[in-house]
């Protein structure tokens, strides 16, 4: 019997099509990876996209593309599913609470061999919960690395243009490619006089299907308290 799973992820609001066919070709990869299982894709940017997504499917699990839980992943994501009159869906954790995308973002900074990392990530003056998650990866690649590791923000303090006069390389700790990663993250940088190199960010890894396979089949659901990776620190 087949199973079925959703991919969804923010999306382009100002363009939302480009975004959503990466998206589907990421969920082709991704069913590739994963026998028994049918995976859709779709972005909330992009109108009725999770109603087609999920039509014809009596349930299955839906995965969120993003770096934390929160708002989308908890509220948006589930009203958009009871609006379309879906089956038994269950959300499963983001895609940034994997330990295993923690363990990848330590990996291609070895891979990169910079002694300098910025860690870019989106960060929120709404909720702890995205620059928890980018702290702990900033902290396990300098203990993992011996690399000297900051963390800078686009939306809270402290912000990418404030690390002055650092090299290396920086990491963008996000989901795909959009606005935030090919505009507001080099021109942050050059206001602060980067002189190193931007990597892809950690979501466009060829490993990540493989990532995003393995959460599928493992199916944990999204939890209302703390992510899974500051669960298992705890215990």
């Amino acid at each position: 019997m087949t199973r079925h799973a959703v991919i969804v992820a923010h999306g382009q609001p100002s363009d939302p099509r480009p975004a959503g066919a990466a998206l589907e070709a990421l969920a082709a990869r991704v069913e590739a990876l994963s026998p028994g299982w049918s995976v859709g894709a779709a972005t909330l940017a992009e109108e009725g996209a999770i109603a087609r997504a999920v039509a014809g499917r009596p349930g299955g699990v839906v995965f969120p593309m993003f770096m934390a839980g929160g708002w989308f992943t908890r509220v948006q994501i589930p009203q958009r599913l009871s609006a379309a009159g879906a089956g038994d869906w269950t959300v499963l954790e983001p895609f940034g609470c994997d330990p295993l995308v923690h363990d990848l973002c330590v990996t291609l900074v070895r891979e990169a061999g910079a002694d300098q990392v910025i860690l870019a990530a989106h960060g929120s003056f709404k909720s702890s919960a995205p620059s928890d998650i980018a702290l702990h990866v900033a902290g396990r690649i300098a203990a993992e690395t011996g690399a000297d590791v900051a963390a800078g923000f686009i939306d809270q303090e402290p912000q990418l243009a404030s690390l002055i006069g650092r090299g290396g390389v920086c990491l963008p700790f996000f989901a795909a490619e959009g606005g935030h990663v090919s505009e507001d993250i080099p021109a942050a940088l050059a206001e602060a006089r980067f002189t190193g190199r931007i990597l892809p960010p950690v979501g466009l890894d060829a490993r990540v299907p493989g990532i995003i396979a393995a959460a599928i089949v493992r199916g944990e659901p999204v939890c209302k308290g703390a992510c899974r990776w500051a669960r298992d620190r705890i215990l």
